[in-house]
């Protein structure tokens, strides 16, 4: 049995924190840099030079990269043979929120209460999910999710006779719907089957994924280079200003459902995909 303490847990989430807001993913200045290539809207390319400038000075001078420094959602992989020891794994996570935010200047943006709108003061708490699986590591995944949008997502429950089509329309949909608002380019999550719940963890855990990495089965492969196809003929474009850059990719996550029904997900990220892994 491998033991992981509360401090070290702590401490990779601090940085976790920090560097998902300054640091944008390899993955993603590579597809801003992609898309200024086959954007054919002059306005929509400026856009991205933008943003990839943008990206650039967040991370040289350890700034946030967008005023919205999200709300801290942790996936947590929890080995079968990992001990945590000095306290418990949700409160560690959440004095790492507190601190990463904190020491690194991030906007506070999370109330305690939906009704009541008192907020925190230190971003916290966080959302966290926990996976046990094998292995004696803890893999702390981390997203800091902004509300705009996170307010543009939508989740339904088909009829299993909407099939395959029924799924696509409500996803375009849901990406018109969303428009400029979620500060597009965008990187659309997608959960199909499991329960109302599940399709919507498995929307945002897709989000985790490597930008260009494809599903493993190849026809949902497929259905996500059919919806990249579409999405970007919409004519959204970059910042909403027009173009055929409205989504930098999507990455859509299945899983067993009831006869009886067909659930869809979808769970919208901005161009400020961030995401960062820690292992321990």
């Amino acid at each position: 049995m491998r033991e992981v303490t509360c401090e070290q847990i702590t401490e990779a989430v601090k940085q976790l924190c920090m560097d998902a807001n300054y640091e944008l993913g390899a993955d993603v200045v590579t597809a801003f840099r992609k898309a200024a290539q086959t954007e054919e809207s002059a306005v929509g390319k400026e856009v991205i030079g933008q943003l990839i400038a943008n990206a650039e000075i967040a991370a040289a001078e350890r700034v946030p990269m967008c005023q919205d420094t999200g709300m801290g959602i942790f996936f947590v992989e929890l080995g079968q043979d990992c001990r945590i020891t000095g306290g418990r794994l949700y409160d560690a996570i959440n004095e790492g929120i507190r601190q990463g935010y904190g020491d690194g200047y991030l906007r506070a943006s999370v109330v305690q209460d939906p009704l009541v709108r008192q907020n925190t003061g230190d971003n916290t708490p966080g959302v966290i999910h926990v996976e046990l699986v094998e292995g004696d590591r803890c893999t702390l995944h981390m997203a800091a999710k902004g509300f705009g949008s996170e307010n543009m997502s939508r989740l339904k429950m088909l009829k299993p006779s909407d099939g395959i089509e029924g799924a696509k329309d409500f996803i375009i949909e849901t990406v018109k719907m969303a428009g400029p608002n979620a500060c597009p380019p965008m990187v659309i999550g997608v959960g199909l089957g499991g329960t109302f719940e599940k399709s919507a963890y498995l929307a945002k855990k897709s989000l985790l994924r490597p930008l260009g990495q494809r599903h493993a089965r190849a026809d949902v492969a497929e259905l996500e280079e059919e919806l990249i196809q579409e999405i970007n003929a919409l004519g959204i474009g970059p910042q909403g200003m027009g173009g055929r850059t409205t989504a930098l990719d999507v990455h859509i996550e299945v899983f067993a459902t009831h006869i009886a029904g067909l659930p869809v997900a979808v769970n919208i990220n901005c161009h400020a995909s961030r995401h960062k892994t820690a292992v321990l």
